[in-house]
């Protein structure tokens, strides 16, 4: 089975790829991503679930439903779409290079007012181009700063509200004998979620105000070189370089309580109590004070444009983002709901308590640029330069610029 990470961050093998039974007028052909971690949790029975209630109820429709791993279902539908077979529909990681290529029905052409409506708003924004939503957001998450209660019980320390603070703590857990007393992945698997992360935490960002790349601002500059300086010069990030560390191996040493502090999404809840960690969870640390914002990703569903089957597809959407439907798959896979009646039952639910904490800072994270079609490249060159920054012959600011000429450079391509 081969591992892969979407944009969540979530870990997922290879599934099984079937179909629904049935047969009708119309078949919709879906290609989705695996959430699950085994065979017994593979998104596949999520769909075909919900597949075989809705096919009961519209039998002139049949929809057939492909779900293959994150290492393979991006790369699975460019090839359809290159070969002219694109699906009716696809559960993947993006969705700018289709919508600039007008290769996909745009949600007021598929969506009832209602259920286009109901999707969180900053979601809904990172959907669009040009004020058109092309991508509509299936899953979400955001992430808090993760800290072992045994480990700061043991040395006295509450969870911290600034970098000092996290600082100081990391100091005390480094003298205490923990080997990673705050463990920063910028590893080439998810450095642009760590990297992004902090960067928020200093008032910073990838972009500004207008969107336009600001990879090399004085705040996040001043962010990479605190990094540098207080954490990662000061031996307080553990033994693994940070550009070599991964942050699924800093998740797994975590639940081996190894790690102090670490920022994590709600799929580290499961993993820690599996190992009998206890563990807290707090918003992310800012420069003076609590950070304003935290890092938002989601992964997308759209349509393609090619076989024409618009009615039918929106029809099945509508019934996809049913509260029903969504909080089912929220809870399977410990994601956040992306539309507004989910997060409201959610929240309200006394079962699902343990992602309140993520589910309240959705409403102001930030996420990725993922309606740029240069961000697939500068996500790239991030993963692979960004642990040089903070590395002992590393200049932040360097770093930081070439990143930005590159950005500025595929975005001006693009």
């Amino acid at each position: 089975m081969i591992a892969a990470v979407s944009a969540l961050g979530m870990t997922a093998t290879l599934g099984g790829c079937g179909s629904s039974g049935g047969s009708g007028d119309v078949t919709l052909r879906l290609v989705a991503a695996d959430y699950g971690d085994s065979d017994a949790n593979s998104s596949q029975k999520y769909w075909d679930g919900l597949v075989k209630e809705y096919e009961a109820d519209h039998p002139g429709v049949k929809v057939e439903v492909s779900v293959y791993s994150w290492t393979d279902v991006d790369r699975k539908v460019s090839e359809m779409v290159a070969a002219g077979e694109a699906p009716d529909m696809a559960q993947i990681g993006a969705y700018a290079d289709y919508a600039a290529k007008g290769q996909l029905y745009t949600a007021d052409e598929l969506l009832s007012i209602p259920v286009q409506a109901n999707f969180a708003l900053q979601l809904t924004d990172a959907g669009e181009q040009e004020r058109a939503q092309y991508g509509l957001p299936f899953a979400s998450s955001t992430r808090l700063l993760f800290y072992n209660k045994t480990l700061f019980t043991q040395s006295g320390l509450t969870p911290p509200k600034t970098w000092d603070q996290l600082a100081s703590d990391a100091e005390v857990l480094k003298a205490a004998g923990v080997k990673y007393p705050y463990a920063l992945p910028l590893g080439p698997e998810e450095a642009q979620a760590e990297t992004l992360q902090w960067m928020l935490s200093g008032d910073g960002g990838y972009t500004n105000n207008v969107g336009t790349y600001s990879i090399d601002s004085a705040e996040n500059v001043k962010t990479f070189t605190w990094l540098k300086d207080e954490l990662v010069g000061k031996g307080l990030t553990g033994p693994t370089a940070p550009d070599k560390l991964n942050r699924a191996d800093a998740f797994s040493m975590f639940t081996k309580g190894e790690v102090g502090m670490l920022s994590g999404h709600p799929t580290l809840m499961k993993m820690a109590a599996a190992k009998g960690v206890d563990f807290g969870m707090v918003p992310m640390p800012g420069a003076d004070g609590q950070s304003k914002s935290t890092l938002g990703v989601a992964d997308w569903m759209m349509a393609f444009r090619q076989n024409g089957h618009a009615e039918q597809v929106g029809d099945f959407l509508d019934f996809v983002y049913s509260d029903k439907n969504v909080l089912a798959f929220s809870r399977e896979y410990d994601l956040l709901p992306v539309t507004t009646s989910a997060s409201e039952a959610m929240a309200a639910d006394s079962d699902d308590q343990d992602l309140a904490p993520f589910l309240s800072e959705l409403a102001t994270a930030e996420l990725y640029p993922v309606n740029k079609t240069s961000w697939a490249g500068v996500n790239a060159d991030i993963k692979a330069q960004i642990g040089k920054a903070v590395g002992a012959d590393g200049s932040p600011a360097k770093v930081l610029g070439s990143l930005q000429a590159e950005a500025d450079a595929a975005d001006n391509a693009a």
